[in-house]
């Protein structure tokens, strides 16, 4: 390709909706061209690196045994309400949904595992029709409330998902494993610094699964790894080790007392209203856990994670309950709740790095009032001890006796067990040599091609601009004459472009007539 004849142009300024390094330089390296909030236009240099991630998606995917088809944008909706997952997806305010000349509902899917167990269900009858990998690379669609970072967070954009379907855990784990060798290969083969971390499976559902994180300074996720072992997981999932601390025996326990703290709500203005520390402050929030009422305790100086919350209560939907529900249950406004003295009994559960907390502060359940010296066992009891906070660079490690250190990463592949979450749902059995029914296990593996991109940006670049791994690259060799009017120049430079193109080297010919 010769620049003369190319659709291409660069840009002298940042737009102003670029934010992070991928966003800014992949607009004014003319990779991209914005059509609308969270929607790009790929220009021929950008779509050329983003063919060569299909490209290494495809043989890797061949390679580890799947097989690739193409599903349909448009699903209906009654698929979704099959699967159970279109309130939750409703509820998350990102299905795009549409309907045709009858009044039929249809999505634009943000995801495929629907569409794919509806195509495996037609199939699958014995246990001789499996083990099977399907996938395709399609672009997908999510109602983002604020897209924003370029590729990072668009409303449409290109992914690999793959769906494999086994007889039993065993197959399940043995088609997994192959996903994950896959995705490793993937990454490497694309020259990226990435690793693999223990996730939550979010709405997608499941029972384990693993994020393909590009390490990058820049990275919107936290990742914690331990400082001696191999684990890894991201901030959602991260577990924290070390034995819970009971309250000391001979601890003394000092009585209970009101105190007036006009307006004071956060745990900063009570921390210095008071002035005590944030870690004697017992911070008590109340969530709605599919409806029902439930009382969350941590320390001050700690942020509850909703995500192990939900996962110790068993909840499909955690939300913090609106303000009347804390009224109610609590006899107090938002901002005063504490675990003694509620008007109504519910359901506690506390940190366990709490649990050695003596004398404490909590909200008095009445407006702009804490109670002091609150102690678990005497004034308030709980009905679970569990881990429900984030972790904080410094814990102890869940594996080993090593310490947690936080580094930051992007996201650019996830592969989830699913086990029976969408055959038991969608009646995905098949009758095995016994002659039983029985369900199907599954398996789900997401790459987000364009992102992957982006992702070798933020990792790999300069002041100067882009610096591309030699796999992504649009070309590999840019032939530049000085000067492009002087005749000899021109030869030569055609010459070494035709050759270099003749050898199989990807070559671009800047025949312009500009300066260097």
């Amino acid at each position: 390709m010769k620049f003369s004849e190319m659709f291409f142009y660069t840009l002298r300024e940042t737009p102003g909706e670029a934010e992070i390094p991928s966003h800014r330089l992949m607009l004014r390296a003319g990779l991209i061209r914005r059509l609308a909030s969270g929607m790009y236009t790929y220009l021929p240099l950008g779509f050329r690196t983003l063919k060569k991630v299909e490209t290494i998606v495809r043989e890797e995917m061949d390679r580890a045994g799947a097989q690739e088809v193409l599903m349909p944008v448009l699903q209906p909706v009654e698929l979704w309400q099959e699967s159970g997952r279109l309130d939750i997806y409703l509820a998350e305010n990102i299905l795009f949904r549409t309907k045709d000349r009858q009044s039929r509902e249809y999505a634009l899917g943000p995801t495929h595992e629907e569409v794919v167990t509806d195509l495996a269900r037609s199939r699958i009858n014995s246990y001789r029709d499996m083990p099977f990998t399907l996938y395709q690379i399609q672009t997908k669609f999510r109602d983002e409330i604020r897209p924003r970072f370029g590729l990072m967070r668009g409303r449409e954009f290109l992914m690999k998902d793959a769906y494999s379907f086994d007889l039993d855990l065993d197959g399940l784990n043995v088609s997994y494993k192959k996903m994950y060798d896959a995705y490793t290969r993937i990454f490497q083969r694309c020259g990226l610094k990435f690793r693999a971390v223990e996730a939550d499976s979010g709405a997608i559902g499941g029972d384990a699964s693993h994020e393909f994180m590009v390490l990058a300074e820049t990275g919107e996720d936290i990742v914690v790894s331990c400082d001696k072992c191999d684990y890894a997981a991201n901030l959602e999932r991260a577990q924290i080790g070390g034995e819970i601390k009971d309250i000391e025996p001979d601890a003394q326990l000092l009585p209970m007392e009101d105190v007036d703290t006009p307006s004071q709500r956060t745990i900063e203005e009570i921390s210095a209203f008071l002035k005590t520390p944030k870690e004697k402050i017992l911070k008590t929030l109340i969530y709605s856990a599919d409806g029902n009422p439930v009382a969350a305790l941590v320390r001050g100086d700690h942020q509850i994670n909703e995500i192990k919350l939900r996962r110790e209560l068993k909840a499909e939907v955690l939300e913090l309950a609106d303000d009347a529900t804390i009224e109610r249950v609590t006899g107090a406004p938002t901002g005063f709740a504490g675990p003694q003295s509620m008007k109504e009994k519910i359901f506690t559960v506390m940190d366990r790095g709490a649990a050695d907390m003596v004398n404490m502060v909590a909200g008095g359940n009445k407006a702009d009032v804490h109670t002091i010296n609150v102690n678990r066992g005497r004034d308030f009891d709980v009905n679970m001890m569990a881990d429900i906070r984030n972790a904080i660079d410094g814990d102890a490690c869940p594996r080993c006796d090593g310490t947690l250190r936080y580094f930051r990463g992007i996201e650019v592949g996830h592969v989830f067990k699913l086990g029976q979450k969408y055959s038991k749902a969608m009646n995905v059995s098949y009758t095995d040599t016994d002659g039983v029914e029985v369900l199907v296990q599954m398996g789900c593996y997401g790459i987000g091609v364009g992102r992957t991109v982006a992702a070798a940006i933020e990792q790999s670049h300069d002041d100067n601009g882009i610096i591309w791994p030699p796999a992504l690259a649009p070309y590999i060799v840019n032939v530049i004459p000085v000067s492009a009017s002087d005749g000899e120049q021109s030869a030569a430079a055609l010459e070494a472009y035709d050759a270099l193109n003749a050898a199989g080297i990807e070559t671009i010919l800047d025949d312009r007539d500009e300066r260097p």
